[in-house]
């Protein structure tokens, strides 16, 4: 019986890794993709206004707008100055067809974007509007192709998740394991679906029906949402709409990172989050990591499980491969997915030692606080 329960746990790595590969749902894949076709001109765009809400975004804010003159014509641009203390507001203002609003304060019980959100969705007068990150530039052509397959795949959200800007050896390291784990997280093929069991979005760029946004109650019903983007995602959902989610290197993010420490901000702001601040399932989470990425190495020291440790490893790698692929980088950045996972399971846990000290997220110059 013991011989039985060993082999057993040390089977569950290459179970684990294996399975993953053979899931239906593909969650390693990147075969949910749109991306711009600069050859194919502009097109009227009059039915969609976009929606930025924009704090402190003057060094990006400027190439943000330029990419959106170069969408098509008749696009109409609502921008939202969040309490900004630098010219975000003044270069917004120097662009054509580009209307600022000037955001009130925020009252309590409100995060920041959503508040921004609310204030310009009362401007909105188009069948369509897109939500978009003030850091996010879009390459010409990609609009029209994300409203050509909203159009032909009749859905009524639709989101695009954005490249991530990697200039250093840490942004290689851990940015496309971010895209990764959020694939792993929330299937993209599943959200897809008209199942309900997962609905996920990437809120840089998202293009849904105003109607659609007004029926899920958006954006009050979700004022204090620090994951926004998979909580309109479920809103929109349950109201009865279709909703998509895809990849897209036409999607940039103009954000630099670049450190360790940036990177762990953007993570540790709503890890936890993706808990639902749950100690237990944190300590879940640790226990699987700890199975799927550290015991494989301990079956490598073993005379007797050494293949089952090499199953583990090279189908986790393999796992990992199509991202690097899709986001053009050396497959060998795949022999160091172990060590980027204990980064993330340690951004984890400092997201949630923040929680216990009283912060839920710090972003943006602003504190959301647990009470």
């Amino acid at each position: 019986m013991n011989s039985l329960l060993g082999w057993f746990a040390a089977s569950l790595p290459a179970l684990m890794w294996v399975g993953l590969l053979l899931t239906p749902w593909r969650a390693w894949s990147t075969r949910e993709r749109i991306e711009a076709d600069p050859h194919a001109g502009s097109g009227d765009l009059s039915q969609i206004t976009v929606l930025i809400p924009a704090r402190n975004e003057a060094d990006v804010i400027g190439l943000t707008l330029s990419g959106l003159q170069a969408q098509g014509t008749g696009l109409q641009v609502i921008v939202v100055d969040d309490q900004s203390t630098d010219d975000t507001a003044k270069i917004a203002a120097s662009f054509p067809n580009v209307r600022v609003v000037s955001g009130q304060p925020l009252p309590q019980g409100w995060a920041g974007k959503l508040w921004a959100l609310e204030q310009g969705k009362a401007h909105v007068q188009t069948p369509m509007t897109l939500l978009l990150d003030a850091d996010i530039q879009l390459q010409p052509g990609i609009l029209p192709a994300l409203l050509a397959h909203k159009q032909r795949d009749d859905r009524q959200f639709v989101s695009l998740m954005a490249d991530l800007r990697r200039t250093s050896f840490w942004d290689r390291l851990l940015l496309p394991a971010f895209v990764y784990y959020f694939k792993l997280i929330y299937p993209f093929a599943i959200s897809n679906s008209p199942s309900r069991l997962v609905a996920a979005a990437a809120g840089g760029c998202i293009l849904v029906d105003t109607q659609a946004l007004e029926r899920a109650g958006a954006f009050a019903s979700l004022r204090n949402a620090l994951i926004d983007d998979c909580t309109l995602a479920r809103q929109v959902k349950n109201a009865g709409y279709r909703t998509w989610l895809g990849l897209s290197r036409g999607v940039v993010s103009l954000r630099p990172y670049g450190s360790l420490r940036s990177i762990h901000d953007m993570v540790a702001r709503s890890a936890f989050t993706q808990l639902g601040y749950s100690t237990l399932l944190l300590l879940v989470v640790t226990v699987l990591f700890a199975i799927a990425y550290g015991l494989p190495f301990a079956l490598l020291a073993s005379p007797t499980t050494w293949r089952l440790g090499l199953v583990a490893l090279v189908a986790m790698m393999l796992s990992y491969l199509p991202m690097l692929r899709y986001y053009r980088m050396r497959l060998a950045w795949a022999l160091l997915l172990p060590i980027t996972a204990a980064l993330y399971l340690g951004m984890t846990w400092s997201s949630a030692i923040r929680y216990w000290r009283g912060v839920r997220s710090r972003w943006k110059d602003r504190t959301y606080s647990t009470q």
